[in-house]
């Protein structure tokens, strides 16, 4: 089997692969619907998605051993994730998903400056010089 460093690389291209799928399924699915309404519909499908993975890997039994700072930024991360749905979701609806999907893509740049600033990640020129290209990309694709 592949080195298991290496397998990020797989998982991100799936969640590229994936996130594009849903941009193209959600726009057509929330033409005659609110988009909050639309939102909670999703997030249903995903809680039962996500609990169902954990059930069947078995890893329920894990959820007694999460620290209280895990389960903090974890609720935290969950909070963050339903406003950026909403958004999205409000966003999409009125937009066109081929402008909406590259704005919200751009949050890659505030990762880039968050990691920097709460985790203490380096800025590299590589790092500075792409975040760049992410930005002059996006506003070719919205302008």
């Amino acid at each position: 089997m592949e080195n298991s460093s290496n397998l990020w690389w797989i998982y991100a291209l799936l969640s590229a692969f994936f996130a594009a799928l849903t941009t193209i399924f959600a726009k057509i699915g929330i033409e005659n619907i609110d988009a909050n309404l639309a939102t909670a519909v999703r997030t249903v499908v995903i809680v039962l998605i996500a609990w169902g993975i954990v059930l069947a890997q078995g890893n329920i039994s894990q959820l007694t051993t999460v620290s209280a700072r895990t389960l903090i930024f974890l609720v935290i991360s969950g909070i963050a994730t339903g406003f950026s749905w909403i958004f999205y979701f409000q966003a999409l609806q009125l937009g066109k998903a081929a402008q909406v999907a590259p704005i919200d893509k751009a949050s890659v740049v505030m990762v880039i400056l968050f990691s920097a600033i709460f985790l203490h990640e380096p800025l590299t020129l590589k790092v500075i010089l792409g975040g760049c290209l992410i930005v002059i990309g996006t506003l070719v694709l919205v302008l």
